[in-house]
């Protein structure tokens, strides 16, 4: 499976995936109401890019991640905060404690997740009004504009599932469908809160980045090589080895039917 690719590179999600802006960890803690004593359950953590300010808090914080390679990492990130724990599960199948949490979170990876059972699932882990949190992560157009639209020509040549034309959506013709969410019978009020950052990215640091999303990873060798080469010499040549991308951040919340 695509998402068993990120296990693969641990140590490089860790180092190049880009961390959730303040505004929207804070936004998350206050709707919440985080703080000593909340039980917190996220899903598919990663290496920790959003665990680990949760856990500043000072709640107990459970994390289920797939891959065991990810979830040492994740460990190594919270060694400071006792209170909170990294488990190796498939959330799908993980054995949901008797006593229920107050917020139960999945930061950019509710889309890898079963459909048919991730929403009760979560509201089953939730406590009677308690909050459900997804965070979405779009690429959208800003930073260095014509980059993205030159680049687009290094993966027609070499990702044959590149469809033609392929540009950069504007922030304001981009948001996630909440249908999903707005239809469960397990949950009400849903919310979405927007946070946009820019990050300047070296040459290297951009490949490494690159090779931390499932398609680029699941690219045959020589396509894989050729892509990044490509982009490589783009961002070297014309762009003085620097480039600047937008990301877009859709903070959803509801809370669980009581």
């Amino acid at each position: 499976m695509l998402r068993d690719t990120f296990d693969e590179a641990a140590e490089l999600y860790d180092r190049a995936r880009p961390r959730y802006p303040e505004t929207l960890v804070d936004d998350l803690v206050r709707a919440a109401g985080l703080g000593p004593g909340s039980r917190v359950l996220e899903i598919a953590p990663g290496t920790g890019q959003l665990t680990v300010p949760l856990a500043t808090t000072g709640c107990r914080l459970t994390a289920v991640e797939l891959g065991p390679s990810l979830a040492a990492v994740a460990r190594h990130n919270l060694r400071a905060f006792p209170l909170a724990e990294v488990t190796v599960a498939d959330f799908e199948h993980w054995p949901l404690p008797p006593e229920p949490f107050d917020l139960v979170v999945c930061a950019t990876a509710f889309h890898w997740l079963d459909p048919a059972v991730r929403l009760p699932r979560m509201a089953r882990a939730l406590r009677p009004g308690g909050l459900l949190a997804l965070v979405t992560t779009h690429h959208v157009k800003g930073g260095t504009v014509d980059f993205f639209q030159r680049v687009q020509r290094c993966y027609e040549q070499w990702d044959p599932a590149t469809p033609p034309g392929l540009r950069q959506v504007d922030e304001a013709d981009t948001a996630t469908d909440t249908g999903e969410l707005d239809r469960s019978e397990h949950f009400d009020g849903v919310e979405v809160r927007r946070h946009a950052q820019d990050i300047a990215y070296s040459v290297d640091e951009y490949i490494d980045v690159l090779l931390t999303y499932s398609n680029h990873r699941a690219l045959d060798a020589p396509s894989r090589d050729g892509l990044l080469a490509g982009i490589r010499d783009l961002i070297d040549t014309r762009y003085g080895g620097r480039v600047d991308k937008r990301y877009l951040h859709e903070l959803i919340m509801a809370r669980r039917v009581s």
